[in-house]
């Protein structure tokens, strides 16, 4: 018979743990992630990652602050490319969107979202922080494309706050599957409301014309 496998005597790093719950997501879905499951892939018991993480929302919620991390990183070092402002505009939009129905970092966060209405105040600061992050760095692009001319003129902060309203309606569509909303039809539409509200060329004032309202 072989031996038993060896249990750890110390915790894995807390990396560890949160890649792992991202793996069984991944493999398994929402319902596969157990404290019991996610103890045996980690040679730790229950009840001492119930020590580590306190409660389920607490893992789920830790584990999407480190996905978001690894995407913040990707995101910053496309923004900060030298490439047009457009291109970057569309690889934010290429990483904010599922990479398709079940994709593991969406499925998380739309269940992080449904428990917040019960969630503490200091949960829902930190959900707000994952927020605002990518707000900000939404608002910073547009503000660029429109000094350098290259978009329309746009209120930033209010343009940001319609395209991520439009960006999570389709995701959500995408990550659950809805019939005819795939992730490739997403970026078609949103490229579209793109091209009409930012890069459309604005007419000049003169006879028999008007001026384009400001989006």
């Amino acid at each position: 018979m072989p031996p038993a496998p060896r249990r750890r005597n110390t915790a894995p790093p807390r990396e560890e743990l949160l890649a792992a719950a991202m793996a069984t997501i991944a493999e398994r879905g929402l319902d596969g992630l157990t404290m019991a499951g996610l103890g045996r892939e980690v040679g730790m018991s229950s009840g001492h990652l119930l020590y580590y993480f306190r409660t389920k929302d607490e893992l789920l919620l830790q584990t999407l602050e480190w996905s978001e991390g690894r995407l913040g990183a990707e995101r910053r070092a496309l923004l900060s490319g030298r490439t047009a402002v457009r291109e970057r505009l569309d690889a934010y939009i290429g990483l904010y969107l599922p990479d398709g129905d079940h994709d593991p970092h969406w499925t998380l966060w739309l269940e992080v979202w449904n428990r917040s209405r019960n969630a503490d105040d200091d949960a829902r600061a930190r959900q707000a922080a994952i927020e605002g992050a990518w707000h900000r760095d939404l608002v910073a692009l547009l503000a660029e494309g429109t000094s350098c001319g290259e978009f329309r003129t746009v209120d930033a902060e209010r343009f940001a706050t319609r395209l991520r309203a439009l960006l999570d309606g389709f995701s959500v569509h995408v990550a659950v599957g809805i019939p005819g909303m795939g992730r490739e039809q997403a970026l078609v539409r949103v490229g579209e409301f793109i091209d009409d509200s930012l890069t459309a060329a604005e007419r000049t004032g003169g006879p028999g014309t008007r001026r384009t309202k400001r989006t």
